[in-house]
């Protein structure tokens, strides 16, 4: 298959997300891909066939070569790829390290809900190199009520159990997800998700769109309700006394405040570098368009017949890479422009009009990067050296890497 390339920067991918599995232990209300409008899971194998991981590996090797990568990132996900056990994770890692260049490091992550994870496991993931990523929407049962199994019960004994399991291997916690919930209060997140110990916190806005709205919080309606949320967190750890974690999207705006580049698609213009290999082999597009509609992120590609190059080419990894060109006059127009970056590429879709719109979050995303910007304005300018807070400290020692992930 042959494409038409549109005019953007040719930026290998520098990121790969394997499917392991394409089912998940639990039904979490929220979920964008079980509970929203992309079914194509419903057709994949549960689990990546062996010829499937093989010929994924190969292609992995064969885009590192052709671009000189000297590191990449591999993820494994689901799903939930833990439900099948580790053995077809580290039967994967050895695929890809049996055929990867000598000069090229993979870092490797598993991102889980925690449930399946076992001591057991969790030895055997960090011998191999894992770094382990939980998803989580606090650190109190009440906070996980939306994580729940397909037969509604609580998920958080489980997952708890996992939190627990990964503080005690810094080693291998790679740091946790969570997904906002705009009803919860954002001081009762933050605290009780640091109370864990990861290194990082990734908050994630919900993935919606100008034709499925965001949820909004009871009561009398702000105009930037998320942004306000954001703040509240941002305003608990830049003030914090004590070592703090990483914060992933207030590190990336600080950093895009600073003139460093991004490395989320969450935020900036930086090219994006990461593709999806489904359990069937089909190389598709971030797993966040899946929440436009049926068939966003499919490319018609797969690593049987194709290679990473000509994914690179398709008109769709194409438009997230033109940066400021790819973004709506609107978003072209605005001051913030190279900081916020439209936002999430997904959440600008609009039913008729496709993508080419603003973030339906930017009243939020606009609040909260003027609100980092004046705190970080007042520490640059205060009299006590700067750092005296933990969160200029997180930033200092824990800048992202340049590509976005």
């Amino acid at each position: 298959m042959v494409f038409q390339s549109l005019e953007a920067p040719a930026v290998p991918f520098r990121q790969f997300v394997l499917k392991t599995h394409s089912r998940c232990n639990l039904a979490c209300t929220y979920c964008y891909i079980y509970a929203g409008p992309d079914h194509s899971w419903r057709d994949r194998p549960p689990h990546a066939p062996p010829g499937t991981v093989r010929r994924t590996a190969l292609r992995i090797a064969e885009h590192v070569r052709a671009h000189g990568l000297d590191e990449i990132r591999v993820d494994l996900h689901g799903g939930e790829p833990l439900l099948t056990g580790p053995g077809p994770l580290l039967a994967q890692a050895a695929a890809l390290r049996a055929v990867l260049p000598a000069g090229c490091r993979a870092h490797l992550g598993v991102q889980t809900n925690g449930t399946l994870l076992t001591p057991q496991a969790l030895d055997a993931l960090a011998a191999a190199g894992f770094r382990i990523g939980l998803s989580l929407d606090g650190g109190t049962p009440g906070l996980n009520r939306r994580r729940v199994d397909h037969a509604g019960r609580p998920s958080w004994a489980a997952a708890s159990r996992a939190a627990r399991l990964l503080a005690r291997r810094p080693d291998a916690f790679a740091g946790i997800l969570c997904t906002i919930d705009i009803t919860s209060d954002p001081a009762l997140v933050y605290g009780s998700l640091r109370a864990l110990g990861p290194p990082m916190l990734d908050f994630l806005l919900p993935h919606a769109n100008w034709t499925s709205r965001p949820p909004l919080p009871p009561g009398p309606a702000s105009r930037t309700p998320y942004g306000d949320w954001l703040c509240t967190v941002f305003d608990l750890w830049w003030d914090e006394k004590e070592p703090a974690p990483r914060i992933r999207l207030f590190t990336e705006i600080i950093g895009l405040l600073l003139g460093r580049p991004s490395s989320s698609e969450a935020v900036g213009l930086s090219p994006v570098v990461a593709l999806v290999v489904d359990t069937d082999g089909a190389i598709e597009q971030v797993d966040s368009l899946k929440s436009a509609y049926e068939g966003a992120a499919a490319t018609g590609l797969d690593v049987f017949r194709n290679s990473f190059d000509e994914a690179l080419a398709h008109p769709g990894m194409a438009a997230r890479r033109l940066g400021a060109d790819g973004l709506c006059a609107q978003c072209r127009a605005c001051p913030l422009l190279t900081v916020c970056g439209g936002g999430n590429y997904a959440h600008r879709y609009r039913a008729g009009s496709g993508f080419r719109n603003p973030s339906v979050y930017c009243a939020d995303l606009e609040r909260v990067i003027r609100h980092i910007a004046a705190r970080l304005d007042a520490e640059v300018h205060a009299d006590r050296p700067p750092g005296a807070g933990a969160g200029l400290a997180a930033v200092s020692v824990n800048w992202p890497t340049p590509y976005k992930t």
